[in-house]
């Protein structure tokens, strides 16, 4: 039976935008957008937490990074933001119901901020295996105006739809991200999978090509080799497939990917 082709493009998460207005108000008492100079003390506070915090979840010290994020909520008990890196540092910490009551909660206090329903559609599909789910918020951050970075939420929104095998929606979203981002990884390496699946070699091989023209092929995953593996035996390339499966052995030996072309399973 032939297995389903592996393809684990990484979920783009963005951080919650971190050098925000401190709480999750956008606006003054008069009814003006809330810029940096109306923060309040204890907000500056807080913001300057959220920012250490930041910076320690990025290096992996992810226990201080929990007690800056503790500060700047006593600081700022509104802090949209400062949920919404809790619940990455809980994911990273795998307390995952923890996470999931914070990003709840953020999005309570700030339902209309596209990177947290970017980052929550990221937690609830790849985390929590609810890829159905997570739709409907990668959707809220794609319609949203103001999001500085849509293709994030586009490359989500793809995974997720390539997890459920709902590959026209796959095509949807990665297309539309295609135009955003033509050189973007995961853009390229999932419209291959998409057209892979859909037996239509031509297209994928040519998304394959522009992933090795546009990664550096020392960058790729085990399973991104794999997929342009197969992906080239198919089209005939076996110059291609075999450049590819010298880098799978040199970098992979030990990957499932890797038992799978020992054993021959081109098309399980």
């Amino acid at each position: 039976m032939r297995r389903a082709a592996a393809l684990a493009l990484p979920l783009i998460l963005t951080l919650a935008a971190c050098a925000g207005s401190g709480s999750g108000a956008g606006t003054t008492a008069r009814g003006e957008l809330k810029t940096a100079s109306d923060q309040t003390a204890l907000e500056k506070r807080a913001n300057i937490r959220l920012q250490l915090a930041v910076g320690y979840y990025q290096e992996g010290k992810l226990e201080i990074a929990l007690d800056e994020i503790k500060q700047a909520i006593a600081a700022d008990p509104d802090y949209a933001d400062a949920y919404g890196v809790r619940a990455l540092i809980y994911t990273a910490m795998g307390q995952l119901p923890l996470a999931d009551d914070n990003y709840q909660h953020a999005l309570r206090l700030a339902p209309g901020n596209p990177d947290l329903s970017n980052n929550y559609g990221s937690f609830l599909c790849q985390s929590l295996n609810r890829p159905q789910e997570s739709l409907r918020y990668f959707d809220a951050a794609i319609r949203n105006p103001s999001y500085q970075t849509p293709t994030s939420a586009l490359v989500n929104a793809g995974v997720c739809s390539i997890k459920q095998k709902n590959f026209d929606a796959a095509e949807r979203y990665l297309l539309d991200a295609l135009r955003l981002s033509p050189d973007l990884e995961p853009v390229n390496a999932g419209l291959a999978r998409v057209y892979y699946e859909r037996r239509d070699m031509t297209r994928a091989g040519f998304f394959i090509n522009r992933l090795i023209e546009t990664a550096k092929l020392e960058t790729l995953s085990a399973d991104a080799l794999w997929l342009a593996m197969r992906v080239q035996r198919k089209l005939g390339d076996r110059s291609h497939e075999a450049s590819l499966a010298a880098q799978l052995r040199r970098r992979f030996p030990g990957s499932p990917e890797y038992a799978a072309f020992e054993r021959g399973a081109f098309d399980e």
